[in-house]
């Protein structure tokens, strides 16, 4: 009886098992530098959020106005000029807050600015631009 064909078979059945094993040793050591990677960063994440939550007892109480009136970009115009030196305008305001530079949303940005001239947060500089008091 001539058994050489089985053998073969069990060959090429040998070689394709070794080679999913390599693949999938291979995957396994992929999955666990990615595990680390993920590890580590959440060890800085939470570093970094006990270090934020220690800092913020630290933090002086923040005093808004509270004539600043609740729409959620009064905030965010108000950081940005506190970011800043200068003047600015509607332009820059908007380009600042990611808002498309489009006229409704210029021209929405700049009532904001009005609005807070007129709640006395802001002080109008010259035609179009606007300061921190």
């Amino acid at each position: 009886m001539n058994i050489q064909p089985l053998l073969d078979a069990l060959d090429i059945q040998e070689n394709a098992a070794q080679a999913l094993a390599g693949d999938l040793r291979r995957q396994i050591e992929d999955l666990r530098s990615r595990l680390r990677e993920a590890e580590i960063h959440l060890e800085h994440l939470a570093i970094t959020r006990k270090t934020v939550t220690a800092l913020a007892d630290r933090l002086p109480a923040r005093t808004s106005s509270p004539d600043v009136p609740e729409h959620p970009d009064y905030p965010r115009i108000l950081a940005v000029f506190n970011e800043t030196t200068g003047p600015l305008r509607a332009r820059d305001v908007c380009e600042a807050l990611d808002h498309e530079l489009l006229p409704k949303n210029i021209e929405g940005t700049r009532a904001k600015l009005k609005r807070l001239v007129k709640l006395d947060v802001l002080t109008k500089v010259d035609a179009g631009s606007f300061a921190r008091k």
